[in-house]
């Protein structure tokens, strides 16, 4: 057994009220030809100090990397009349930090991360840093494990919800953003919030209000306070402009426009298919 492997397999100890990891596979459709590879990516950095093993910030790296080529991919094809700025705009919504939380969400990500002590009693599981850490980490694995064909179709599966629905927008612009520019041009002045949390520390969950001059315009929640300051800067604006920067109403899955990372090759896949069903796994 090689050191590489060695390594890997001691990193993919986990704590025993987690669920399996083969359980995520399945989620994701993916036959790990070695299932070291996605334990080590479920491993945050305060596990890994404690138990002294490897974290998944390297994966995370290479991750990162995976994602930004398939969404642009993606953009790409689906949007070919955009220009250059409109594309970069979509692509930094789809990708960012709060975008991949609520992707890692969808498939019960917090479950599996392997958190130390101080963080998971912080309520890590849920936060959206780490979650969008370990969402890329865990690409980064399939990549590695399964070349780029079967890492793009994941990828590609994961983000047809949210690529969708940034399309049916108008603006990609940032609630919070977009309500300040309204009121400072309207109004002369900042919203203010105001933001209570309620629940336990592993599974808390805030309620925002944003007031303009005192009165209340906008409420929202969501599992981190800024989740719920971003639902109440878009519930104000839908009520208080005209013309809205956000177009809210929600699409359906885009559909598949990108090459899959192999051209006009063989791999194929469709909305209705599972990763693995038409991508060969080597």
């Amino acid at each position: 057994m090689s050191p590489d492997h060695a390594e890997a397999l001691v990193g993919s100890r986990h704590a025993p009220d987690r669920p399996d990891p083969a359980d995520l596979a399945g989620a994701l459709h993916v036959a790990f030809d070695d299932p070291a590879l996605l334990a080590r990516a479920l491993v945050h950095r305060s596990w890994s100090f404690e138990q002294h093993v490897p974290s998944n910030e390297r994966l995370e790296f290479l991750g990162d990397a995976v994602l930004d080529v398939v969404v642009t991919d993606e953009l790409y094809h689906l949007r070919p009349d955009h220009p250059e700025g409109r594309l970069a705009e979509l692509r930094a919504a789809a990708v960012s930090e709060a975008s991949l939380a609520g992707v890692a969400r969808g498939i019960d990500l917090g479950a599996h991360l392997q958190l130390g002590v101080g963080e998971k009693d912080s309520g890590g599981a849920n936060k959206d840093s780490l979650l969008a850490d370990t969402l890329e980490a865990v690409l980064g694995a399939i990549y590695l494990d399964q070349g780029f064909a079967v890492a793009y179709a994941v990828t590609q599966q994961l983000f047809a919800g949210r690529l969708g629905e940034l399309l049916a927008r108008r603006s990609v612009t940032d609630p919070k953003t977009a309500l300040q520019e309204h009121s400072e041009a309207a109004l002369g002045q900042l919203p203010r919030y105001d933001t209570t949390g309620s629940g336990p520390d592993h599974q808390r969950t805030f309620a925002a209000r944003v007031s303009l001059d005192g009165e209340v315009v906008g409420r929202g929640t969501g599992p981190t306070k800024k989740a719920a300051e971003r639902a109440a800067a878009l519930e104000a604006m839908q009520g208080l402009s005209d013309e809205p920067l956000l177009d809210i109403v929600m699409a359906g899955p885009a559909e598949l426009a990108g090459t899959g990372g192999r051209g006009t090759g063989s791999a194929a896949v469709n909305a209705d298919s599972p990763p693995n069903s038409e991508v060969p796994t080597g």
